[in-house]
């Protein structure tokens, strides 16, 4: 593995056994790095404003503050936020829930700095190369099954299957909430249904399949 310079690493993650062992592995490959954390995305917005790191490597099962309970799409919000408001920024998402990003695929392909994927049960050579592709300005994304499969949603496709299935709303509601027609609601499920390959099968409940599936892809929580 070549050797990339660094000089500030910013690490997010709420647990802090998870950091010592990020901060250990990367303090002895990148000694001479300035390594910063932040266990919230409140404290990871300032962290990024005011510290400009070289790369962030962060989970995506954080809390919006101290004392509330960490999410995966609090996660996700936070990454879309730095995916657009700093495009040239080097990024690794070190997380157990990294089939997720399927949610912000469009964003992760059009970023400009790197991007690498390192699940937590790498080993601390492969966690350490994720880093340094991260640095080269790479994008690594293939141990994701979704990402690699070409999985794609549209923003109004994932609202429906937020409202359905985290929310349960029926599909008149949804309209309401989306300020659509019910019969375009319909059509929203079927496209979400059409790309997550579930189609009617006898004695089969679709909508509860199309959850399943959803579920599986890391579409929702």
């Amino acid at each position: 593995m070549s050797e990339t310079k660094i000089e500030k690493i910013l690490v997010i993650d709420d647990h802090e056994l998870v950091i010592s062992g990020t901060i250990d592995i990367l303090q002895k490959h990148y000694f001479q790095a300035e390594i910063i954390t932040a266990q919230t995305v409140q404290d990871a917005e300032k962290q990024i404003e005011n510290f400009s790191p070289d790369v962030i490597v962060m989970d995506l099962s954080i809390p919006e503050q101290t004392g509330e309970v960490a999410r995966t799409d609090l996660g996700i919000q936070l990454l879309r936020k730095i995916l657009k408001k700093y495009p040239e920024i080097n990024l690794v998402v070190q997380s157990a829930h990294a089939r997720t990003l399927v949610r912000i695929k469009q964003e992760i392909d059009s970023h400009k700095g790197g991007f690498t994927v390192a699940d937590k049960s790498l080993s601390r050579q492969e966690m350490l190369a994720r880093v340094n592709w991260a640095l080269q300005g790479l994008t690594h994304t293939k141990d994701i099954k979704s990402i690699q499969a070409g999985l794609e949603f549209k923003p109004e496709w994932l609202k429906v299957l937020e409202l359905a299935f985290q929310e349960g709303l029926q599909d008149k509601a949804i309209a309401d909430r989306l300020n659509v027609s019910e019969r375009m609601v319909r059509h929203y499920w079927n496209k979400v249904q059409d790309a997550l390959n579930v189609y009617p099968e006898e004695g089969k409940n679709i909508r509860i399949q199309t959850e399943m599936r959803a579920r599986e892809e890391g579409l929702i929580d």
